[in-house]
């Protein structure tokens, strides 16, 4: 019988102790160097900063360049075209002259206004329509009258009343148009007021 420990060949015994030597390195070499986040810098921060990166050295090629080429970038804007027709010059509006004041006090004067000019006809329809838009305004505002307005109604009848005011101040100076643009103003507020009570 035999006894003891069977023979191993003498080539498979090196080969596998060189590759136990080969893991053996490996590991050791993977465990000594460590994992890569918890590696520590070789610099510490806190003077990494103090740290000038090394320029490469100059030569005179280099020099000749300069150090910061900016190209020229001129913005090209074309010029405005000229127009294809001259403006035509506006009509001049009729001045009214200034009158006296009543009462034989002739320091005190009215500014002239500046009203357009108007025919006997158009001042005499402007008239007529200044009267109807002012009696229209003024019956809506009776018919509202005594009722309960809420803010915007009340705001809506202030206008009203500014534009009342400001026709017949341009009534009283004979200036039609702008009595006419006042009083229709007025008349239109004043409907959509009655309306909305």
């Amino acid at each position: 019988m035999m006894t003891g420990n069977p023979a191993i060949p003498l080539g498979v015994c090196a080969r596998q102790l060189a590759r136990n030597v080969c893991v053996f390195l490996g590991c050791a070499a993977i465990l000594s160097s460590g994992c890569a986040v918890k590696r520590r810098p070789s610099i510490p921060w806190s003077t990494a900063i103090l740290v000038r990166p090394a320029s490469p050295p100059r030569t005179i090629e280099a020099a000749n360049v300069s150090e910061d080429p900016v190209p020229d970038l001129r913005l090209g804007v074309p010029p405005f075209p000229l127009p294809l027709s001259s403006p035509k010059s506006p009509t001049r509006p009729h001045v009214a002259a200034p009158s006296a004041a009543a009462g034989g006090d002739s320091e005190k004067m009215d500014t002239p206004l500046i009203a357009p000019q108007l025919s006997p006809q158009e001042s005499v329809a402007a008239q007529q329509q200044t009267n109807e838009s002012l009696s229209i305004a003024e019956r809506n505002l009776a018919a509202v009258r005594g009722k309960r307005l809420n803010t915007a109604q009340s705001d809506l009848l202030s206008k009203i009343q500014e534009f009342l005011k400001d026709a017949r101040e341009a009534a009283r100076t004979q200036d039609w148009s702008r009595a006419r643009s006042l009083s229709k103003k007025a008349q239109l507020l004043s409907e959509e007021l009655a309306g909305a009570n």
